[in-house]
């Protein structure tokens, strides 16, 4: 199994645009480094954990529906939706997405964070199909951070494709699920602060979270930056 390598002052966390989970863990990661007078100096490599690929199955509703609301629970400002538009519309691969965060790495790890976390609340929250490309540009175009015509070239190109799925391949064997963080001191921890299984209600599948603890994000940026923030 290969280790990913993370150099000074990165955080690199394994995790899919699509997994409510790992949307919550950034979240409150972001919130933490930043009150930790962090941002800009202790950056996050956002790498492929592709679920559609683990499961060997589309993302569904009744797979992500049910996350929405344990998830509003613990960070209502979030303020994930059910789907709102036509089932048809319900986004089949988070694929296309997870490419364009990678592609935006091009220009900088800050302009992939924004990307990503606009991407997640564009599906989480607003109910958009952000496995089509005009939807990923037009996301993207709220973005800051984020140049997008260099983007729409990256994208339209595939340059981020192969590297992209590279360190997908290499690494899933070791990474434990979505979100998965390692630090650049050899240290790692998958969902953070989380625990949950899931039990059948009326035939769906519904998380439970049995135990979290959010103030864990604060000592896991303390962590990052003894590791080597300069």
């Amino acid at each position: 199994m290969a280790r990913p390598n993370v150099p000074p002052n990165t955080v690199t966390v394994f995790t899919d645009v699509m997994c409510g989970w790992s949307t919550l863990a950034l979240h409150r990661f972001y919130q933490a480094r930043d009150a930790a007078g962090l941002t800009g100096r202790l950056h996050v490599d956002l790498q492929l954990f592709l679920l559609e690929d683990l499961n060997r199955t589309a993302l569904t509703t009744r797979m992500i529906e049910p996350e929405k609301s344990a998830i509003n629970a613990l960070a209502p400002e979030l303020e994930f939706k059910q789907w709102q538009r036509d089932p048809y519309e319900w986004p089949v691969t988070s694929l296309p997405a997870n490419e364009a965060v990678h592609a935006a790495k091009e220009q900088s790890l800050a302009a992939a964070e924004e990307l990503d976390m606009a991407l997640r609340l564009a599906f989480w929250r607003d109910s958009r199909c952000i496995s089509m490309r005009h939807e990923i540009l037009d996301v993207a175009t709220a973005c800051s951070a984020v140049d997008v015509d260099r983007l729409r070239d990256a994208f339209d190109t595939g340059r981020a494709r192969g590297p992209m799925m590279q360190s997908y391949f290499a690494h899933r064997d070791e990474v434990q699920g979505s979100p998965h963080f390692f630090l650049a001191d050899g240290t790692d921890v998958a969902n953070p602060g989380m625990e949950l299984h899931q039990e059948d209600q009326d035939g769906a599948e519904v998380p439970v979270v049995d135990d979290d603890e959010p103030g864990v994000y604060d000592g896991l940026v303390r962590h990052a930056a003894a590791a080597g923030v300069g």
